[in-house]
C-alpha cells in the first residue's frame, strides 16, 4: 500500500522542482526527503527519481506516480475539510501570508481576534509578496494568502482557487514638502512627467502596474529608486530623492517631509484573500476570511 506521507513528498518534489525546494516547503531536512523517496522507489518498484546534473529530476512512472499522489492529496484534504465541517470545531494549524503593508495594516487586528475567539487554532503568519502568496496556496505550503491587484490591471489567478474581496485601498502620491504639487488638492498622474519616481523592487506586480499605468497616460517614468518596503520609499520622499505612490493600507505614520496628495482617477488597490477550493468547508477558512474581512471593512470605514 502506498504511505501517504511518502506521496506527499513526491508531490512537493513535483510541484518544487528539487530536493532542496521540496525540503523547504514540508519544513523537514533535504536528507528526510531523500530518505521518503528512497523508501517510496522500494514500495513501488520502479524509478521515479533520474540525475539531472546537480539535482534530480522526476522519471516517466515519476510524473506518473506524481499526478496521482495530487489528485490523492486532493482527496485527503476534501475529506478532512468535510470532517471539520461536521464537527464545526476552528481548530488545527492555519498558515497565512500577506503582503508587507496588509501585514502590517491587518493581521495584528484579525490574528488576535482569531486567537480570542478560536484558541485551539494554531496561526502561522509571514509576509510575502502577491505571487509568492498564491504560488504558496496553489503548492498548499499555505492555507490563506492575502494579495492585491489594482483597478486597472487585475492579477490572474490559477484554476482551484477561491477569493474573497476584503477592501479597496485608496491610494495618494507621496510627495517632498518642497514639491511644486504640494498645495493641490488632487494630482494626475500625467503631472509627474519630468520627476523621478520611486517604485517596489523590479519585476514586482506592484512595480509592473507602475510602469503600465504611467506609460499608458504617455509618461516613460524615470525611476531612479527601487525599495520594497512603503516606509522605505516614504523615506526617501521626505529627503527630496522623488515621489512615490503611497497605499493608504498599513502606511502610517507618514514621516515629516512627505505630503499626501489623492489622485483626480480614483487610484486604488483591490485587496483580497484566496485559498484552495478543496478546503471552502474548513470552518477555520471561514472563521478567517470572516475575520479578514470584518477588519477590511473597519479599515474603509475608518
Amino acid at each position: 500500500m502506498l504511505n501517504l506521507e511518502r506521496l506527499r513528498t513526491l508531490d512537493a518534489l513535483a510541484r518544487h522542482g528539487s530536493v532542496s525546494g521540496a525540503a523547504e516547503g514540508l519544513h523537514v531536512t533535504t536528507s528526510a526527503v531523500s530518505q521518503q523517496m528512497a523508501k517510496l522507489e522500494r514500495e513501488v518498484g520502479q524509478q521515479l527519481l533520474a540525475r539531472n546534473g546537480r539535482g534530480v529530476r522526476l522519471t516517466d512512472a515519476g510524473r506518473l506516480l506524481a499526478d496521482h499522489a495530487a489528485r490523492i492529496l486532493s482527496q485527503v484534504e476534501l475529506a478532512q475539510a468535510d470532517l471539520e465541517a461536521q464537527s464545526g470545531q476552528v481548530a488545527g494549524e492555519l498558515r497565512l501570508s500577506a503582503f508587507p503593508t496588509a501585514a502590517r495594516g491587518l493581521f495584528p487586528t484579525v490574528l488576535a481576534a482569531l486567537r480570542a475567539a478560536h484558541p485551539a487554532l494554531r496561526l502561522r503568519s509571514c509576509e510575502l509578496e502577491p505571487e509568492a502568496g498564491v504560488a504558496g496556496v496553489v503548492r498548499g505550503d499555505l492555507d490563506l494568502a492575502i494579495v492585491l491587484d489594482w483597478y486597472n490591471k487585475p492579477m490572474p489567478l490559477p484554476e482551484g482557487l477561491v477569493k474573497a474581496a476584503i477592501l479597496d485601498d485608496p491610494a495618494d502620491v507621496a510627495l517632498p514638502a518642497g514639491h511644486r504639487l504640494a498645495d493641490r488638492t488632487e494630482v494626475d498622474l500625467g503631472e509627474f512627467a519630468d520627476d523621478e519616481w520611486i517604485t517596489w523592487g523590479e519585476g514586482e506586480f506592484c512595480h509592473e502596474w507602475l510602469v503600465f499605468t504611467l506609460r499608458s497616460k504617455g509618461v516613460e517614468p524615470c525611476i531612479g529608486h527601487w525599495a520594497g518596503e512603503t516606509h522605505t520609499q516614504l523615506g526617501l520622499v521626505a529627503a527630496g530623492l522623488g515621489v512615490c505612490v503611497a497605499p493608504r493600507l498599513g502606511r502610517d505614520p507618514v514621516p515629516a517631509g512627505v505630503v499626501m496628495v489623492p489622485v483626480r482617477q480614483r487610484v486604488r488597490r483591490h485587496v483580497y484573500v484566496v485559498w484552495r477550493a478543496d478546503a471552502d468547508r474548513r470552518p477555520s477558512i471561514r472563521a478567517a476570511v470572516e475575520a479578514l474581512r470584518a477588519a477590511g471593512r473597519a479599515v474603509s470605514d475608518g
